[in-house]
């Protein structure tokens, strides 16, 4: 896995919308945070675009990424929303350049499309929180995008739910992200290779049903079995039908890998919580699920 070059004071990053529109004023908040780690925000032509719901045109917002992504002043790509939007452009879009000269693409939810591509690519990005609603996210959260960006030692650690997780230690390679996204990837070329991963999922407002549907789905993909660590984030604002599924969202999915004996953790601080911590996606990684702690080392 190649690692994207750390920032340095001074450095350019692009805020560009792949997914549901987005105003400048929503990026203030943002634009102050970047500021104040030295770096500059160069504003996307899709922000303050608008075509129905999302941040312009399909060929605006992939011309827009395209730019960023080959332009040699652009040390990180951070996209501004997620939504829904990013599969529309994703076979628009060129990685030649991006592949002689990797850089920081930053972002979660609906940017789970890029995360799972580039991984195909061999190169590491950035599962973390988006310019909106930033400052409605932890401490933690924001400085965890400053320290790997800057090349900082990393790691997460955090009381273990010892009631559903599964003890163990392994170590390997990190992938994964939105569950639904992930799903709606299976069969494509942009499908995720799973086997011999620590596979990291989340979710925000789904039926508890269409949970189980998913899980299965990537069971019956092939792309629980082999691997070396499950962690679960958040599993956020989940919904029910009038008939209850009657399992938790957790359970379902501990029931999923119940046959599987690598370990696992609930409740992890990454997803659609106010504690998003960023991930390095493709970093290898140790794993240790004990009754009491969970902890993650980026190597």
């Amino acid at each position: 896995m190649q690692t994207p070059h750390y920032l340095s004071s001074g450095d350019r990053v692009a805020i560009v919308s792949t997914a549901r529109k987005i105003t400048e004023t929503e990026l203030k908040p943002a634009l102050e945070f970047l500021k104040s780690w030295g770096l500059k925000a160069v504003l996307g032509n899709t922000i303050g675009a608008e075509d129905h719901q999302f941040a312009g045109s399909d060929e605006l917002r992939a011309s827009d990424f395209q730019k960023a992504l080959d332009d040699p002043s652009i040390k990180a790509i951070w996209c501004a929303r997620g939504g829904y939007g990013t599969v529309r452009i994703l076979d628009r879009l060129d990685f030649s350049a991006f592949r002689k000269h990797p850089k920081w693409i930053i972002g979660y939810s609906d940017v789970t499309v890029l995360h799972s591509h580039i991984h195909k690519l061999e190169i590491e990005t950035l599962h973390a929180q988006m310019p909106l609603d930033i400052d409605a996210k932890s401490e933690a959260a924001r400085n965890s995008i400053r320290q790997v960006l800057f090349g900082d030692a990393y790691r997460i650690s955090y009381a273990s739910e010892a009631s559903l997780s599964r003890p163990g230690k392994s170590k390997g390679h990190l992938v994964g992200g939105n569950l639904s996204i992930l799903y709606s990837l299976c069969g494509s070329s942009s499908a995720l290779e799973t086997r011999g991963k620590i596979l990291f999922l989340e979710d925000l407002d789904e039926y508890l049903y269409h949970i189980d549907r998913m899980l299965q789905n990537l069971k019956r993909n092939g792309m629980l079995e082999h691997l070396v660590g499950l962690i679960v984030g958040g599993m956020s604002k989940m919904n029910d039908n009038s008939v209850p599924f009657g399992k938790t969202a957790e359970e379902i999915i501990r029931e999923a890998v119940s046959e599987y004996d690598y370990p696992v953790c609930f409740n992890f601080p990454a997803g659609h919580i106010t504690d998003n911590r960023a991930l390095i996606l493709g970093r290898e990684v140790t794993f240790e699920v004990s009754p009491k702690q969970v902890l993650l080392q980026f190597l």
